[in-house]
């Protein structure tokens, strides 16, 4: 095992977040998992990611080799929304997670895709090829993949200079007053949390929502229109949630807003637009809300306008 000794400048550190400044796994929830699994000694004992360490301490640990593996295709069905000779938009069920990772290496989009298409573009990453931009497992709605390399690189490039426009519905707890707002408040991981993202407004990174509503519920919720001007992870779920409106069913962000609905978050990707990488000219793309989010929107009466 390799050892490293703590010093002043890390007196009250967690060990967690000691050992990922030393580079010895990617993520920090990478970290974490290398302490549970007892990969990581404490002056010769177990220990655990939260524990706070003191000068003099030895921490011992295996070196982290990455897993690697390749997507396999598996025959899940598709709904594809349009496909041509470079590109394809896909409308994803809530419930499906995008790419393999830790805990889901099969099942997800890239399995599918990789079953049904030929060819699919390669930017490096071979787990998740040809897609753009992701959504997270328990939000539905439009993805972008692309089938070529160029198409990839003209895509990422609108992706990137904020002319690729994401549009989602969103039920949220509480009755928003205002009609329309932007939140522009930055995100960062939640130093209390290894899975959870927080407004950070010391180191978190620029992110911007807008947000238009749309209907009002006597019960107390609000269906509103959200619009990303950036891409963090997490991010509608951690702005609405930043001012107290959580979107409905979210297990990870919100408190009591899980008592209509309890399947996950009701959040849908209905919008997409861009410039087309062959035709250099804009698209857009609809997909309509999903039938389970549709039934809690019909269980509810709306407040005039």
């Amino acid at each position: 095992m390799e050892k490293l000794k703590v010093g002043e400048e890390a007196r009250g550190k967690r060990l967690d977040v000691f050992l990922l400044e030393q580079g010895i796994a990617p993520s920090r929830s990478k970290v974490q998992s290398w302490i549970h699994e007892g990969k990581v000694l404490w002056n010769g004992k177990k220990a655990k990611p939260h524990l706070l360490l003191t000068p003099g301490d030895v921490i011992a640990y295996e070196p982290y080799e990455a897993e690697t593996w390749d997507v396999k295709g598996e025959d899940i069905p598709l709904n594809i929304v349009y496909e041509d000779s470079c590109l394809l938009i896909v409308n994803k069920p809530a419930g499906m997670v995008v790419h393999p990772g830790n805990g889901h290496r099969d099942g997800t989009l890239a399995n599918a895709l990789v079953y049904h298409e030929k060819e699919l573009a390669d930017d490096g990453d071979p787990l998740r090829p040809g897609i753009i931009h992701r959504i997270d497992k328990d939000t539905s709605g439009l993805l972008c993949i692309a089938k070529t390399d160029e198409a990839a690189a003209f895509l990422k490039d609108q992706l990137q200079d904020h002319t690729m426009h994401r549009e989602y519905y969103a039920l949220v707890k509480g009755i928003i007053e205002e009609n329309d707002g932007k939140i522009d408040a930055p995100i960062g991981r939640d130093p209390k949390s290894p899975v959870k993202f927080a407004v950070n407004l010391h180191s978190g990174k620029e992110a911007i929502t807008f947000f238009h509503v749309i209907t009002r519920y006597h019960e107390g919720y609000t269906l509103i229109s959200c619009r990303l001007l950036t891409g963090r992870t997490h991010q509608i779920r951690v702005h609405l949630n930043a001012i107290g409106h959580p979107v409905v069913g979210d297990p990870l962000y919100g408190v009591g807003n899980c008592a209509i609905y309890t399947k996950g978050q009701l959040l849908h990707a209905y919008r997409l637009s861009f410039i087309h990488p062959l035709t250099k000219k804009p698209v857009q793309f609809e997909a309509p809300i999903p039938e389970d989010f549709q039934h809690v929107l019909d269980s509810l009466h709306p407040l005039a306008s």
